[in-house]
């Protein structure tokens, strides 16, 4: 069980354990009063939940393909103060949008799997919820572009080696970037992750970067100012 300060997770049942890469998405995601959000690969559930403590205002939907996860996630949703406003779905996102043709969204948000063409992790599970090929990118970004409203954003946490095949795909979308923010572990690391930010709406981009460490064990002070609201030890 990790708890935050306004709610708690419940982690069994879920391959992929709360990581850096969830909590900061969650944290750095930017909109301005969504009223509709999207969380695809929900995990545990703790993106969306953090979504609902910041967007007071928004019914946020969470799609996670493994079944056990998304029964975790439910029972997290259902446990916190915002449960009214979450919805789980066990469903793949292409079974999602088939069956939910005319769902639009303000925000979508999405931690996906990005082992792409490499090992497989060990444990079936692990491998369901971190490995993948790049066709996922392609049918991902595909159904991210018809889910959006007009001027809706949609936030990835991604390696830095898919940049460059996630900004194509989003352009044959129809999509833009509107953020890079570069993700390195200390200063003088080479960046290991980018969230980016893709929306309809075109145009300038804004690069910028973001250290978790300002030493071995001792958080940024970005990053505490980030993960405040959330982390009890902040």
């Amino acid at each position: 069980m990790f708890h935050f300060k306004q709610f708690s997770v419940d982690q069994s049942g879920c391959a992929m354990k709360i990581n850096t890469d969830g909590v900061l998405l969650g944290a750095i995601t930017e909109a301005v009063d969504p009223k509709t959000i999207l969380d695809i690969g929900t995990g545990t559930g703790v993106i969306a939940l953090m979504l609902a403590q910041r967007f007071i205002n928004a019914k946020i939907d969470a799609v996670e393909i493994d079944e056990s996860a998304a029964k975790t996630a439910g029972r997290n949703f259902e446990s916190s103060v915002f449960h009214d406003r979450l919805n789980i779905y066990s469903s793949s996102i292409e079974a999602f949008f088939e069956k939910y043709p005319d769902k639009k969204y303000d925000l979508i948000v999405s931690n996906p799997p990005f082992y792409v063409d490499s090992l497989k992790p060990p444990g079936a599970k692990k491998a369901l919820a971190k490995h993948t090929d790049i066709d996922f990118f392609e049918t991902l970004i595909s159904k991210i572009s018809v889910g959006l409203n007009p001027a809706g954003l949609c936030w990835l946490v991604l390696p830095m080696s898919l940049r460059e095949q996630v900004v194509e795909y989003a352009e044959i979308n129809g999509l833009h970037v509107q953020d890079v923010i570069e993700v390195r572990s200390y200063q003088e690391s080479t960046p290991h992750r980018m969230i980016i930010n893709l929306s309809p709406v075109d145009i300038l981009f804004v690069e910028s970067e973001i250290t978790i460490y300002k030493s071995k064990g001792v958080y940024s002070e970005m990053y505490r100012a980030l993960l405040q609201p959330y982390f009890l030890a902040f």
